[in-house]
């Protein structure tokens, strides 16, 4: 009891000093002149609660783990439920559109963005078990490369799209070889400073980016040819003339729904189809132990180099997808909340998991559209569910099933 009251008391003091500077202080107008009113009521109800918490519930939260954890191990997931569930979600998904709203409609599409960005990134850090903290570059350089090519060459989005990929896994290529030598923090501090370092590049090659106010007026994906406007360029016909059918903007969203879902399908297939392959099993064998993989006969550096690779290209799809639904890019969409987003994904759905991630995309996306009312809090409860997530389940929400053996004494 007493190291409980002694860790209480000074989780209370370090609550005090951080509460104080935000909360425990006023800015009073008085005329002309402007005065510090302490809030001690607030300050002292705030290291109260801490306090409290820290001296009887974290003990009692505790305890109640311990004794979870020692009845029964936490279940993963076999590879029968794993198929049922992605069988069920592809169905969910394709009828959404027929019973949901253009709102609705629209948030899933930004879902189906993530879901392409957490599958691009489970490749990395979930199957190849390197930490990639600054993903968003890959994204970024997606995105401006379909933005470039309408803007210099008068590219459309289908044309766009194989070189979008293509450019992001030629950089994800280029950031495997300073980093093959890295592990653990050091490869996530160089991975991070990839990605602010095409930040940086978008915003200050003014002349070819347009610096910090970006490209606009990017077109939308048209549909075998036939442009998804109102009114077309003389001589063009657009898909609703061709149809017979009177224009309507949701047919616009509906449209962009299901090319992401098209898109996001392709980064599912492909990903459960490759991690199955001799260069699946690669990636996890340097996952679990890089000596033990070197000690197979298998090069580190071709396995890091193919999960940067195809990591970066859907990656890369996703960004000019997000160019086409914006009509906009500029370099604030590609920061790096945007890369702790992505890697929370894959944390909070389950390294590996495929299911996992695509079930974490959904939550960490719409949540934060539910409680619109709540969005000044956003990021601390955001840091408040990963906090309890890694205390309650630190495998993810869908841990994947492992290959094990056990030999019984």
């Amino acid at each position: 009891m007493g190291n409980h009251f002694k860790n209480a008391l000074f989780a209370a003091i370090m609550a005090g000093i951080i509460i104080a500077p935000i909360f425990g202080v006023n800015i009073v107008r008085a005329g002309m002149q402007t005065k510090l009113q302490p809030e001690w009521g607030v300050l002292f109800m705030g290291m109260g609660i801490v306090f409290v918490f820290q001296l009887l519930v974290r003990p009692a939260i505790a305890k109640v783990l311990a004794r979870k954890r020692t009845r029964k191990a936490l279940p993963v997931m076999p590879d029968r439920v794993r198929r049922g569930l992605i069988f069920l979600l592809i169905v969910i998904a394709l009828i959404w559109p027929m019973f949901t709203g253009r709102a609705q409609v629209d948030i899933a599409t930004l879902v189906l963005i993530y879901v392409m960005l957490g599958l691009g990134l489970n490749i990395v850090v979930g199957f190849a078990g390197l930490l990639d903290l600054g993903f968003v570059g890959f994204y970024a350089v997606g995105a401006y490369t379909y933005a470039l090519l309408y803007h210099w060459a008068g590219w459309g989005f289908w044309e766009a799209l194989p070189l979008a990929g293509a450019m992001s896994a030629a950089f994800g290529f280029a950031l495997g070889f300073p980093v093959l030598r890295l592990r653990g923090d050091y490869l996530a501090i160089v991975t991070l400073g990839f990605g602010e370092i095409i930040r940086l590049l978008l915003i200050n090659l003014y002349a070819f980016t347009g610096g910090p106010d970006g490209i606009s007026g990017i077109p939308k994906p048209s549909v075998f040819g036939f442009p998804m406007l109102r009114r077309a360029p003389e001589g063009v016909t657009t898909f609703h003339e061709l149809m017979g059918w009177d224009y309507s903007t949701q047919d616009v969203i509906v449209f962009l729904y299901l090319m992401a879902l098209c898109l996001a399908l392709f980064t599912l297939f492909v990903s459960n189809r490759v991690i199955r392959m001799p260069i699946g099993r690669a990636w996890e064998a340097l996952r679990e132990d890089e000596i033990a993989c070197r000690s197979l006969g298998l090069n580190p550096t071709r396995i890091k180099l193919s999960a940067f690779t195809m990591g970066a290209m859907f990656a890369g799809f996703g960004g000019a997808f997000f160019a086409a639904r914006q009509g906009l890019v500029n370099p604030e969409s590609f920061t790096f909340i945007e890369s702790a987003l992505i890697l929370a994904i894959v944390v909070l759905g389950g390294m590996g998991s495929q299911v996992g991630v695509i079930l974490a995309a959904v939550v960490l996306t719409v949540v934060p559209e539910i409680a619109r009312e709540f969005a000044e809090y956003r990021m601390l409860i955001f840091g408040l569910v990963m906090v309890l997530m890694m205390m309650w389940r630190p495998q993810g929400l869908l841990p994947v099933k492992r290959p094990q053996v056990e030999l019984k004494t």
